[in-house]
């Protein structure tokens, strides 16, 4: 197993969900999560998610992250440090409410950082959950967020770009309701479409490159390629190639569609409503019709590629979140997880109910039992 260079070597959680006071010291191996559930496996994992922007593995609140016998009005903050040993030293960073109601700061060798996406510079996150078990089956937007999660390991700044869009489209379905003048629909559909491009255009060349990757996989005996695409954005199919024609494109169509939106009370065309959709290549088959196994080794084979991108463009290997990864997996596929992510070079947090999962990582990871909030070192 060759070690990675860059990997979280201590985790203190305070308030933290069903953790008062937990605290982790580790190594440069993976780590392994058994429990029963409930324990707080995922608390863990969604603890180490909150070192990229957003609001972590689950999506929640921040003030749901309060320790659930407290509450927020007792101004009991949750707070989460971790120490990451890189090739340049170790950097501190933490991460909590920190007095804030529904917010959090981040904090980067003790100073407040300008913004969360300050983390991305020494630390880069994927994950996988159970939820996601069932992407293929799912709504576009599911999907769509699936793959945005993706381009904004890669990007950082795509999820703030992606936040003003949205709040964009919400002011302008406002106005519609209201019957605001033109000029204010003129002013907020051109900045919808400043975004729009960004979104659009950091959409297409991450993707690009993924498929690349994606074809040259060398996990595809275990985790089977896939053929992506992104549904159109205009109904007639052309997508246009520069960022000045897509926002002309976009203000021209906004503008027009005015009263058809105004009675549909939502803007029906634009990034939001793009759907990202994946192909079992060797089958010809959509995800959605193969069979929950070949899902998951799908979703796996997608992120692994994902992370062998990142480290090629950006130096930075991703350090992955694997929450009851063992679920439809069988032992073959659980050895070649293993096997690339010992090629991957990177730490791995992996968590599970039954440690049978785990057996063939042997001494290759850290074997920590969660029992309502507690960590306890088994090897």
């Amino acid at each position: 197993m060759c070690f990675p260079t860059r990997y979280i070597s201590r985790v203190r959680l305070t308030n933290f969900r069903n953790f008062a006071n937990a605290a982790l010291d580790c190594d440069q191996r993976h780590i392994v999560l058994c429990g029963a559930n409930g324990s707080g496996k995922t608390n863990f994992l969604e603890a180490i998610s909150l070192f990229s922007a957003g609001r972590g593995l689950r999506r929640a609140p921040f003030s749901n992250m309060l320790k659930n016998d407290l509450h927020i009005n007792d101004n009991n903050d949750w707070a989460i440090a971790i120490s990451l040993d890189t090739q340049n030293g170790p950097i501190d960073m933490g991460t909590g409410s920190f007095g804030k109601q529904d917010g959090r700061i981040a904090r980067i060798n003790g100073v407040n950082a300008k913004s969360i996406i300050d983390m991305s510079e020494y630390i880069r996150l994927l994950w996988l959950s159970p939820d996601m078990d069932s992407i293929f089956r799912g709504s576009a937007s599911e999907r769509r967020r699936f793959f945005d999660r993706l381009v904004s390991t890669l990007i950082p700044d795509h999820n703030s770009t992606l936040n003003f869009y949205e709040k964009a489209v919400r002011s302008r379905n406002k106005l519609l309701e209201n019957g605001a003048d033109e000029a204010w629909l003129d002013a907020i559909e051109a900045q919808m479409a400043q975004y729009a491009g960004a979104i659009y255009f950091s959409r297409i060349d991450c993707l690009g490159h993924l498929q690349l990757l994606l074809d040259e996989n060398i996990d595809q005996l275990a985790f089977p390629n896939s053929h992506l695409a992104l549904s159109a954005l205009f109904e007639d199919g052309h997508e246009p190639n520069s960022s000045s024609a897509l926002e002309f494109e976009l203000i021209k169509y906004w503008k027009h569609s005015r009263n058809i939106d105004r009675a549909a009370k939502r803007t029906l065309l634009g990034p939001h409503r793009v759907d990202f959709l994946v192909t079992h290549k060797q089958k010809s088959m959509p995800a959605a019709l193969c069979s929950t196994g070949e899902q998951k080794a799908l979703l796996i084979g997608l992120v692994l590629s994902h992370a062998r991108l990142v480290k090629k463009m950006t130096g930075i290997t991703p350090i992955l979140l694997l929450d009851e990864i063992g679920a439809h997996l069988d032992i073959k596929r659980r050895e070649a997880l293993f096997l690339s992510l010992d090629e991957l070079e990177t730490q791995c947090f992996m968590s599970g109910t039954d440690k049978i999962f785990f057996s063939a990582l042997g001494k290759k990871a850290m074997h920590l039992k969660i029992d309502d909030g507690q960590i306890i070192v088994e090897d």
